[in-house]
């Protein structure tokens, strides 16, 4: 095992994946840019060292500054995380020259993967189900007459049927997407995309696809080891999304019937398969109202809703992906998995959804998270943390495990009319009217679920928890600080940091 770790990454990932080091009785070492000085994440580590700069091109994209730190302080392995460089085929191959352990996929399975159009033509190969009629070459050199390839487009949307969907070839997130529903809007969408695809992504490369009506958005975890070995750990339903970003992952998806679980599962490992995949990844697929599904993408990297799985599964998946980064075999096989009850996670913001979900900065005034039995929070913030226009807006993942669905919606609601987050606008009240509105409670989940209930969108999201709740938050605060604010030194372990659940252990959500 490895005797020290580089988390490269900040927020809630980096604070997670130091708990687990820690129990493995690895050294966590954090990086950190000079607005995250005194961020959760760098009390939470063991070491913590500074990135030079403010902006996430100036140290957290920073190849050179990450392995830098790592050679000087003796580091055995980097562990990415998610977003910034996770899927960076450069950084794993620099790792790897370096004689770092990258943990993850190869640096070619990330090339590879990170390119839509080759993803699918791979998989479609190996008789993995593609979107019926997907076409894999808009523009398939940048030298090729953008014209010419649109009229070449144009005659196989024709034969798809509109409407159709044009995609970037590389990234993700929305950018690059657009819905074109005649001929006519064809040319426009097609340049629009590409400008947005090479800005974002550097690469202008877009293909098209049927679009499919009310898709539910359907993820297989998938683990493999250098021996051999590949798994799945069963499904997350991700279909609540705004701006084609997740917002409420549960597992196990209510559209799945046992058949079909096993026969998606068995289309993700087959596709881990064909690409000789390692460590943790995410198979994507789009499941329509027939019940047939469609591969979408492979994610090279942990995800932001692994906790789902690690609630229903009980493994920790960190854990995981360390030793078979180490060499060894992965702790778990197929017969040995099993879901067990029903697990939802809601994504804490700092954004206001009903001004299209512009984020929120400042600084945390009170935060006071909800503990209780089969709740989980996974925190980048406390009191007193800043929240800047730097970083990714997400703040925190408040995780609800219950026996039934039914009961796991109960106790997220009740969680989240407990959750005191105050100094900057979150969208907690939306996210507790989300996952109470009927439809969400009767499973009727697809991608245009925000579209389809736009009074989700309309109401006031401020209202302000139960007055239980900021007189919890305040006396939390007290008992923390004897009166004081909150504080924790840069490098210092996170059992060291004046926080209520260091304090008092009824406070502990982790």
């Amino acid at each position: 095992m490895f005797r020290k770790v580089l988390i490269a990454n900040r927020g809630e990932i980096a604070v997670r994946i130091s708990q687990t080091l820690q129990q493995m009785g690895v050294t966590a070492v954090a990086v950190y840019s000079e607005p995250d000085r005194g961020a959760l994440h760098v009390a939470s580590a063991d070491e913590a060292y500074p990135l030079d700069g403010s902006t996430s091109a100036e140290t957290y994209l920073r190849i050179d500054k990450i392995i830098d730190v790592a050679r000087r302080h003796g580091v055995d392995a980097i562990h990415p995380g998610f977003g910034f460089l996770s899927e960076n085929e450069d950084f794993a191959q620099t790792c790897q020259d370096a004689g770092i352990t990258f943990v993850g996929p190869s640096p070619a399975v990330i090339r590879d993967m990170g390119d839509k159009i080759i993803a699918k033509e791979k998989f479609a190969a190996a008789g993995v189900p593609v979107v019926p009629g997907a076409t894999f070459s808009a523009v398939e050199e940048p030298r090729t007459s953008v014209r010419a390839a649109i009229d070449t487009v144009r005659i196989r949307a024709a034969e798809i049927g509109y409407p159709i969907l044009v995609k970037a070839a590389a990234g993700g997130g929305g950018k690059g997407m657009r819905v074109v529903k005649s001929e006519t809007e064809l040319g426009d969408a097609i340049d629009s995309a590409r400008r947005e695809a090479g800005a974002a992504f550097g690469d202008p490369r877009v293909f098209i696809e049927k679009y499919i009506s009310r898709p539910r958005h359907i993820e297989f975890q998938i683990f493999g080891d250098a021996h051999g070995n590949v798994v799945h750990l069963f499904e997350r339903e991700c279909s609540i999304q705004r701006r084609h970003q997740k917002i409420v992952e549960e597992s196990p998806s209510t559209a799945l019937s046992a058949d079909l679980r096993a026969r998606m599962g068995e289309a993700a490992v087959r596709a881990a398969k064909a690409i000789g995949y390692t460590n943790a990844g995410t198979v994507e697929f789009i499941l329509d109202e027939s019940g047939a599904f469609y591969f979408l993408e492979v994610n090279t990297r942990l995800q932001v809703e692994h906790p789902v799985t690690e609630m229903v599964v009980g493994h920790d998946l960190v854990r995981a992906q360390l030793l078979v980064a180490a060499g060894d075999r992965m702790p778990f096989e197929q017969d040995q998995l099993r879901q067990s009850g029903h697990a939802i996670e809601c994504r804490i913001y700092a954004e206001n959804p009903g001004a299209n979900f512009v984020p929120s900065t400042g600084r945390i005034q009170q935060y006071a998270a909800p503990a209780s039995p089969g709740i989980r929070v996974d925190s980048g913030v406390r009191a007193g943390s800043d929240v800047t226009v730097h970083y990714d807006p997400m703040l925190a993942k408040l995780i609800a495990w219950a026996q039934s669905r039914e009961a796991a919606i109960d106790r997220m609601a009740w969680a989240l009319r407990r959750f005191v987050l105050l100094g900057v606008t979150t969208n907690i009240e939306f996210l507790h009217d989300v996952v109470t509105h009927p439809a969400h409670r009767a499973g009727d989940l697809h991608t245009h679920f925000l579209d389809e209930h736009a009074e989700l969108l309309t109401r006031n999201p401020s209202t302000p928890p139960p007055p239980a709740a900021f007189a919890a938050a305040a006396l939390a605060a007290r008992i923390a600080s004897g009166g004081r604010p909150a504080t924790a030194s840069p490098g210092a372990p996170l059992e060291s940091m004046s926080c209520p659940w260091n304090t008092h252990g009824a406070w502990r959500a982790f």
